[in-house]
């Protein structure tokens, strides 16, 4: 073989060969369509300034509108003094702070559960519980239209993975009779799913699991803060939180923080202290990101009305996007996707929005098919009656241009 020939075969199998084939994303930066990795400036909570424009922000999950509130920035200012920037260790070696703890027991309390474990982000949390749980011989059956970190939690570990068609309780029925003689099933479901913003059927899921003898983890990343009398999330909404065996919450939403947490009954709880890997081997969560998740628990049981306004604020937007002749699927929460048609059509939709100072998240495939890709708004409490008319008013006008309805 000449040294061309080697040098050829070399390359096709070097595994940075597909890298230099992937071309997609650059071809939308040429053509000025490309919607990700925008750099934000400054932000004032409901608006942001990217590269010098100002727009009206309905792309973020601060649905409680906390992230610049003064307490919040207060309590985070006062614990980076108190402990430092960083914990320098895992929560099982060095990194537990007495904050953890009083979170842990804090959130316990408003999920219904008797203990909790905070991890250092919500994705970690997915996979830890569900790597240390499904071992070899027991089933996850999963929505598909989960999040991806059930997903990746369930490829992860060593037991088998079964999807079931989303919200399909028929579909789910069939998955546990199919999967009866398993040596344990494990239920895994979003409470609000993120794409679509509905509700899962939970009464129904836990019908089927005790009639099957399953467990139910529910993801409650886009329901704890926003769901419930006290935002105790999904379980809450349905009175339902003492059937629920676990119930797992991210603090990068209404929580105006980042990092994980997952509530159940203590013995599950210190097993997964002692087994969850993406725990015990990763740096824990900083202490200002904690104290800002215990300053907003203490703003939601101060101020019940923030959820109050955040509900009335989604009503207002998604019967205005309906109005206008927009599909909004099947959206009863903050979250409201905007169906735009193919790929195309829905990144020159979002550059045109955001030309009109509005910033929104496109949805394409895999997470949707090709012809129904969508983009996604989600409002938060502390957005004005002003501002979503001039989301609306931004949507009527470009979805007149481009023929969208």
């Amino acid at each position: 073989m000449s040294i061309v020939e080697q040098q050829t075969a070399r390359k096709a199998g070097d595994i940075f060969a597909k890298c230099g084939r992937y071309t997609a994303a650059r071809e939308m930066i040429d053509r000025g369509l490309y919607p990700y990795f925008q750099p934000i400036e400054s932000s004032e909570d409901t608006e942001v300034v990217i590269r010098g424009q100002r727009l009206i922000m309905v792309g973020s999950n601060n649905y409680l509108g906390l992230t610049h509130h003064p307490y919040v920035l207060e309590r985070a200012h006062e614990a980076l003094y108190r402990y430092g920037s960083g914990c320098t260790g895992s929560r099982f070696l060095n990194g537990t702070l007495d904050l953890h703890e009083e979170l842990e027991r804090r959130l316990a309390a408003l999920m219904g559960a008797e203990s909790a474990l905070v991890f250092s982000t919500g994705y970690q949390t997915n996979l830890g519980v569900i790597s240390a749980l499904v071992t070899r011989g027991s089933v996850v059956i999963h929505d598909r239209l989960n999040h991806a970190s059930l997903l990746d939690g369930a490829q992860l570990a060593s037991g088998e993975l079964v999807r079931y068609a989303h919200n399909d309780m028929a579909a789910l029925r069939r998955a546990l009779e199919r999967n009866a003689d398993a040596g344990g099933i494990l239920i895994s479901t979003d409470g609000v799913f993120s794409m679509e913003g509905n509700i899962v059927d939970l009464p129904t899921v836990l019908d089927l699991a005790d009639e099957f003898g399953a467990r139910v983890l529910v993801d409650d990343a886009h329901s704890v803060g926003v769901l419930g009398e006290h935002g105790g999330g999904t379980g809450e909404h349905y009175g339902v939180q003492d059937r629920v065996d676990l119930t797992m919450a991210t603090f990068s939403k209404s929580f105006a923080s980042i990092g994980g947490a997952v509530a159940g009954p203590e013995e599950v709880i210190h097993f997964l202290k002692h087994h969850a890997r993406s725990l015990i081997f990763s740096a824990s969560m900083p202490p200002s990101a904690v104290a800002t998740v215990l300053a907003c628990l203490d703003i939601m049981e101060r101020e019940p009305e923030r959820r109050r306004t955040l509900w009335a604020n989604a009503e207002y937007l998604r019967e205005g996007l309906r109005a206008l002749g927009f599909d909004v699927g099947v959206s009863e929460t903050p979250i409201i996707p905007v169906t735009t048609g193919d790929i195309e059509h829905t990144f020159v939709f979002w550059r045109q929005l955001f030309d009109a100072g509005v910033f929104t998240n496109p949805v394409l495939p895999p997470a949707v098919p090709e012809s129904a890709c969508r983009l996604r708004t989600s409002v938060m409490a502390t957005h004005t009656t002003s501002q979503l008319d001039r989301v609306l008013d931004a949507f009527a006008r470009v979805g007149r241009q481009l023929g969208v309805r």
